[in-house]
């Protein structure tokens, strides 16, 4: 079950926000996370190190609150670790076909209003429903 968390929900969403808007305007690049990872692997991209901050303080941030308090994020799943291997590479499939990754399209794209970016979240938001009611529904939760 997943619990509400309006007031953590929200500032969550207005620092992805913010960073996204930073990097635009500081950088003129779109906060899109595949895309930054994609510069940090062979054949490595001319403006790595930006690209290297940013993925670091996406992991350390979340480290770091979790190391200072007493805070957790609670992580648990039934699935397999094959699954979630081919679960990651279904994704992997999808962002290239998508030409990004719901963060880049999602966040970055809807603010600037590109009509791709609607599409291409929609879709993103329509398969989740749909494997969800598959995984859970007919197929048992794969458990």
């Amino acid at each position: 079950m997943t619990e509400f968390t309006p007031l953590a929900s929200l500032v969550g969403g207005m620092l992805i926000g913010l960073s996204a808007v930073l990097l635009m305007a500081l950088h003129g690049r779109i906060a899109g996370m595949t895309g930054i990872l994609s510069g940090l692997v062979a054949p490595i991209a001319p403006d790595w190190s930006w690209r290297l901050a940013f993925l670091a303080g996406a992991v350390a941030a979340p480290a770091l609150i979790t190391g200072l308090g007493r805070y957790t994020i609670p992580f648990q799943t039934n699935l397999p670790t094959p699954w979630l291997v081919i679960g990651g590479l279904i994704v992997g499939i999808g962002v290239h076909f998508g030409s990004g990754c719901p963060s880049g399209h999602g966040v970055c794209g809807i603010a600037r209003l590109s009509r791709r970016s609607f599409v291409a979240t929609a879709v993103f938001m329509a398969s989740t429903a749909v494997t969800v009611f598959v995984v859970r529904h007919l197929l048992g939760g794969l458990s």
